[in-house]
């Protein structure tokens, strides 16, 4: 395992910046993931640690040791690919080899390596199946073991379930998470979903346009995004626009006087999580904000239930309410009082 260190790291494509000015410092045994959209510059960040990306400015340094101008082959980093890119002409152990080949590894010390990364992956029953005779889920371990045979200062990660179904998606990011923590591995994973990210993290990266838009846990960007993009991104918001016009004091753009959190007067937006906001019954305890609305849809997703409420003209809010037997959520047409706490919004500026 090793510490990997970007500094100032800049990828310029002519006039376009597909990386800009990129900082990370990733400690021994980390496991960071960068989030974001397509196009967001988190595979060409990853492609420069790996060394398939020469940055146009800035360094990487593996451990300490400056690797910005040597080639993949001599930075000891396993990358699993989104494709898993196995020869489908080679047996499991013969793609499993491949690696050390590569890295000129003595023979003799072939076998007892490819046995041991086979078994990390708990596919040591299978070394002389062909690639078309396994699963998905088989398929993306073969890669993941080819990538630790060598055992590798750093793994890379590159969309690798992007390619599984939902179920098995599940099952499998546990699986490296496990592995990765018994290594005790530097880890870097690229991805866009978002959940796969909040399980698998002990810190993620959201980037946009090529820039690190927030550093943290999951409870730091769930809870404290530090812009509209994070918070609409990591998890689900409400946004209502309006204006602060004292502090602690909201006007929506619907004509709603909203208590919140500090912020100058100005323009602004409320963030606000969807299983935030209660459904009030005409007993509930008082809560700094209340608005009566109406129920114009529901989406039933099996653990919960969503309500989009209209409150005013111009806002609708979804809900999001726990699927429990005992109570039985509103219908369409229904009207419902809401209520959340001035703390519970996250306040955003330009």
């Amino acid at each position: 395992m090793a510490r990997l260190q970007l500094t100032n790291v800049t990828k310029r494509y002519g006039e376009m910046k597909a990386v800009d000015d990129v900082s990370l410092d990733v400690a021994n045994g980390e496991f960071l993931v960068l989030l974001g959209p397509s196009g967001c510059g988190k595979t060409t960040t990853l492609r420069t640690i790996a060394g398939f990306v020469e940055p146009t400015s800035g360094s990487v340094r593996l451990d300490g040791k400056d690797v910005t101008d040597l080639p993949p082959w001599k930075r000891n980093a396993g990358l699993v690919f989104q494709s898993y890119a196995l020869f489908p002409h080679l047996t499991v152990s013969q793609n499993v080899a491949f690696g050390l080949e590569m890295r000129k590894i003595p023979k003799a010390d072939m076998p007892a390596r490819i046995a041991e990364a086979l078994r990390l992956v708990r596919l040591d029953h299978l070394g002389e199946r062909l690639p078309r005779q396994l699963s998905g889920g088989q398929q993306q371990r073969v890669a993941l073991a080819r990538a630790l045979v060598f055992r590798p200062d750093i793994l890379l990660l590159d969309e690798p379930l992007s390619n599984l179904d939902a179920k098995l998606r599940q099952d499998v990011r546990v699986e490296i998470r496990e592995l990765q923590r018994k290594l005790g591995l530097t880890t870097v994973m690229v991805t866009h979903d978002q959940e796969e990210a909040l399980t698998m993290a002990d810190r993620l990266v959201v980037m946009s346009e090529g820039r690190i838009r927030q550093i943290g846990t999951q409870h730091d960007l769930y809870e404290r995004p530090a812009d509209r993009f994070v918070a609409d991104f990591v998890g689900r918001s409400n946004f209502i626009d309006g204006t602060i016009e004292a502090p602690g004091r909201f006007r929506s753009g619907g004509g709603l006087e909203i208590a919140c959190g500090e912020g100058r007067t100005g323009t602004a937006t409320l963030a606000l999580r969807p299983e935030r906001v209660a459904v009030l019954g005409s007993d509930a305890a008082a809560t700094d904000n209340r608005f009566e609305g109406r129920v114009e849809f529901l989406s039933y997703l099996g653990a919960a239930i969503d309500l989009h409420v209209r409150i005013s003209h111009a806002e609708r809010v979804i809900v999001q309410l726990p699927n429990r037997p005992e109570n039985a959520p509103p219908k369409i047409g229904d009207a419902v009082n809401l209520g959340w706490n001035r703390e519970t919004a996250r306040v955003f500026q330009d």
